[in-house]
Formats: C-alpha cells, sequence, structure tokens
C-alpha cells in the first residue's frame, strides 16, 4: 500500500507545531457501544481546541482472549463487531495485533507496538517520502503526510476506570505506568460527578506526570456500558440505540450473551 507523503512547509509556519497524535483504546469491547466510539470524538474535539495536539488518527485494539475476564466472549466476535462498528468512521481504524498474539499483551506493549510502527514510517516518510506498508497487517496506519519536525505520538484513550485502577495494589507495575504516562501519555474521558484530578493528585507518580495527562470531561452524559447492554440481552431486553445496528444485528444472528436470534 502506498502513502503520499508530499507537503509543502511554508515560510510562515509556527516553528513549534502541534503534535501530532494517535489515540489508542485498549479494552475488551464486550460488545462495542456508541460510547466507545464517542470517546474518539469528545478527546479530538479537547486536544484540538487546547491548540498544543492535531489528533491524526485512533485505533481500537480489543484485548486478547487470553485477558481472561468474566464474560468474555471470542476475540473472532468481538473484531467482526468492532469491523462492523467502525463502517462509516472516517478517522478510528481497528487493530487486531493485539487478538493475534499467543497469549494476553500488556497495556505498555501494545502501546509500544503501535508507537514502532508508527516511527518506522515516519523514518521512512523522511528518508524515501513514500512508504510501502503490509495491507493485512497494518490497516490501522492512519492516512497521514509528511513532516520531518513533528513525530507522531500514541497517546492512550481511556476512562476514569481504567486511570482509577492505577490504584490498585499489584494490578500496574510502576515501570509500565512510568511508560505509559511518563512517555506516552494519557487522555481520560470522565463523568460529571467523578473527581480524577483528586485521583491524580494522591498519586505522587501520576502528579510527576501531571503534564502528561488530559482529563476531559463529558458533559452529555451517557451511562452506557457493555455489562448493563449484556444484562439486558440475557433478559430478552431491547438494546437499540446503545449500539451500532449492524453491531446488534450480529449478536442476535450468532446468539451472543445470551441473546434470543430475532
Amino acid at each position: 500500500m502506498k502513502i503520499s507523503t508530499g507537503i509543502v512547509l511554508s515560510s510562515n509556519m509556527s516553528p513549534h507545531p502541534p503534535t501530532r497524535v494517535v489515540l489508542l483504546s485498549c479494552g475488551s469491547f464486550n460488545p462495542i457501544t456508541h460510547m466507545h466510539l464517542r470517546m474518539f470524538e469528545i478527546a479530538k474535539d479537547y486536544l484540538h481546541k487546547m491548540g498544543n495536539c492535531t489528533v491524526i488518527g485512533g485505533i481500537i485494539s480489543p484485548v486478547h482472549d487470553g485477558y481472561g475476564k468474566n464474560e468474555l466472549i471470542s476475540s473472532t466476535h468481538r473484531v467482526e463487531m468492532v469491523k462492523l462498528a467502525l463502517q462509516n468512521h472516517d478517522w478510528v481504524k481497528l487493530s487486531d495485533w493485539e487478538c493475534r498474539q499467543e497469549s494476553w499483551s500488556k497495556t505498555k506493549q501494545v502501546i509500544q507496538y503501535h508507537q514502532n510502527h508508527l516511527n518506522a514510517l515516519f523514518n521512512q516518510y523522511c528518508e524515501n517520502d513514500q512508504c510501502d506498508v503490509n495491507e493485512n497487517e497494518l490497516k490501522w496506519i492512519p492516512d497521514v503526510k509528511s513532516d520531518t519536525r513533528t513525530p507522531i505520538k500514541v497517546k492512550l484513550l481511556c476512562g476514569a476506570d481504567l486511570l482509577e485502577s492505577f490504584g490498585t495494589p499489584g494490578l500496574w507495575a510502576d515501570e509500565d505506568l512510568e511508560e505509559i504516562v511518563g512517555r506516552q501519555g494519557l487522555v481520560v474521558v470522565t463523568r460529571m460527578n467523578s473527581n480524577p484530578s483528586e485521583f491524580v493528585y494522591n498519586s505522587d507518580l501520576l502528579t510527576k506526570y501531571m503534564g502528561n495527562i488530559a482529563i476531559i470531561t463529558e458533559w452529555i452524559t451517557n451511562e452506557i456500558s457493555s455489562t448493563k447492554i449484556r444484562r439486558a440481552l440475557r433478559r430478552s431486553e431491547s438494546v437499540r440505540y446503545l449500539l451500532p445496528d449492524k453491531v446488534l444485528e450480529y449478536i442476535y444472528k450468532n446468539c451472543l450473551y445470551g441473546s434470543q436470534r430475532t
């Protein structure tokens, strides 16, 4: 797959252009909902308004089956549902690398994989003005043009619940958090009446890197959760308008989550 990289740099452009950012969302997506997709839009709007970042792409990376979470269905189904949800999306893409590994990968490893490929791709831009990528494995690569002054950085996009899990003893290694928050950066979409800023304040490590943490409040509240959707499906209750229609059709067609074929 050829990616054109030609760009004209104007002499009056700022010497410090905005950082180019790719938002990466890791999780079960069991199933994917409208809220998962909304987080990308909310984060993109916020970062652009702040003026120091340009979001050039988004990635959804479903977790490996080996994660072993309760009620986690096969990644074959979860990947297919993400594909269906993203059919009409213009800048968020699926990466199934995590699911294709032999075992579960740490979040740090998932971020590093995508960052390393973007770094390699960026270097090819600088040297060759174009590059070849494996279309089957790297469909998540954003469509970007060359700009040798502004490398691309992968930032982890998450909800406040993942941020607060950083405080669970033994769940996250400090060196992993140093990599995720200190080196890459965190974009947290939270809800009203939650206080992630206080959580950051109470953590010495997070306070150290608070400049790399963007905390965004979603003022248009939406309490959609995959857990509640699975519960409703088991009870034969309607979940229409809570997730993309094609995803819902796929769930019913394959009788997922205890749903009945309709």
